[in-house]
């Protein structure tokens, strides 16, 4: 489907099957304010030319990193807003490994931390899949079970940062500059 033929302001519809994702996380993101939407006679429509550019990254590729953050917890998904937004990174937070599965195969990011326990698929097969989609996709996985199995199947892998719960800003910013990246200054 070329882009011109897709309307400027898209229905949560439309938005789901451009992005690949669930209807149900559209309407998340969108009430989160994580997707460009404006409210026209009480439904969302969501702009696509702002999806493209600030979500999906299509122009300016030499802009910020972006950072996946795949976690369910609220409070940790606060957090990580937080510093990503203070280190100056993109960044997209979904929930589950199913979101972000579907979203890393239609963009790609810099880095990605990932939770283990999610609620729907393991966290090393959400690394696993991470992983073919973008082999070289660097993955920092967060775990407040270091000794799992889960971890093990992951180390079998190959090296990766691991990032012990409770997170704490000052392993975040370690973390980002261990990949390379400048991080985000003093604690929040």
């Amino acid at each position: 489907m070329a882009d011109e033929s897709q309307p400027e302001l898209m229905t949560v519809k439309e938005t789901s099957e451009y992005l690949r994702i669930p209807l149900p996380t559209v309407y998340y993101l969108v009430q989160r304010g994580q997707l460009p939407a404006v409210q026209i006679g009480g439904r969302w429509r969501i702009k696509r030319s702002l999806l493209d550019r600030d979500v999906l990254r299509k122009e300016d590729e030499g802009g910020q990193p972006t950072v996946l953050v795949v976690d369910d917890d609220p409070a940790l998904q606060a957090l990580f807003k937080q510093f990503l937004k203070k280190a100056g990174f993109g960044r997209l937070v979904v929930g589950s490994g199913a979101e972000a599965i579907a979203i890393a195969k239609k963009q790609k990011f810099d880095f990605v931390f990932l939770d283990l326990k999610l609620p729907d698929i393991s966290g090393d097969e959400v690394y696993s899949q991470l992983k073919l989609i973008h082999p070289d996709l660097p993955i920092v996985v967060i775990t407040g079970y270091p000794d799992s199995e889960m971890l093990s199947r992951i180390l079998a892998h190959g090296p990766v940062t691991v990032i012990k719960k409770p997170l704490e800003y000052d392993q975040l910013n370690l973390a980002v500059k261990q990949l390379g990246h400048k991080g985000a200054g003093a604690g929040v």
